[in-house]
């Protein structure tokens, strides 16, 4: 329940990256922060990218103290991490002084002594860059893919912990389900905007 080293991850697609996420908490962590406004598979590379560009190891010690206008040229590449690298850069350098100052450093201590679902959603969702729908969806990752299952966990991680579902990176076990998960958020969105279309119509029709 404390390591993830008992599944091969292929969230990143890459065998560097995918290997790094196996056994690294913080790489997972980073690339879950990252997986926004960018496709999934990149949202992931980038942990292994920047640890190759940088002094030192990469952990929530080292990133958390690093000098942080060298950071933004690390994350910024060539090539970028992110499409939005300055503000990225600041926010893992914050995730990592979090870990850094609540769990010395040791990002799986997240979850290592975790009693209830409840309480890992509500230590994820204290992360900074972490919201309520990320801290669930990394949930139903740590209960599906690593076994970390403390008790309650599919019921905090809402709707993201159900079985045979494909709606997030916690379904992405190979280049099939990550193409299902990809038309889930796809008609998930179409369906967000018809939402919203439907009460402009009525309104000028009114």
């Amino acid at each position: 329940m404390t390591s993830t080293r008992s599944k091969k991850l292929c969230l990143a697609q890459q065998p560097d990256a995918d290997e790094m996420l196996s056994r690294d908490p913080f790489a997972l962590l980073v690339g879950m922060l990252l997986d926004q406004q960018i496709p999934m598979e990149r949202a992931f590379a980038g942990p292994v990218a920047i640890a190759k560009r940088m002094a030192g190891p990469f952990d929530p010690t080292t990133v958390a103290h690093y000098d942080p206008d060298a950071f933004v040229e690390i994350v910024a590449g060539p090539p970028a991490v992110h499409r939005f690298p300055t503000a990225m850069a600041a926010r893992i350098q914050t995730l990592a002084k979090h870990l850094d100052e609540e769990y010395g450093g040791n990002a799986s201590g997240l979850w290592s002594d975790v009693k209830s679902g409840d309480d890992l959603l509500a230590r994820l969702s204290a992360l900074p860059g972490f919201g309520a729908q990320k801290a669930k969806i990394f949930v139903a990752l740590l209960g599906k893919q690593l076994k970390v299952r403390p008790r309650g966990w599919r019921e905090a991680s809402e709707p993201y912990g159900e079985d045979g579902a494909y709606k997030s990176v916690a379904d992405v076990i190979d280049v099939a389900s990550l193409v299902r998960v990809r038309q889930f958020k796809q008609e998930e969105q179409v369906g967000r905007q018809r939402v919203v279309a439907r009460p402009l119509r009525q309104t000028r029709n009114g």
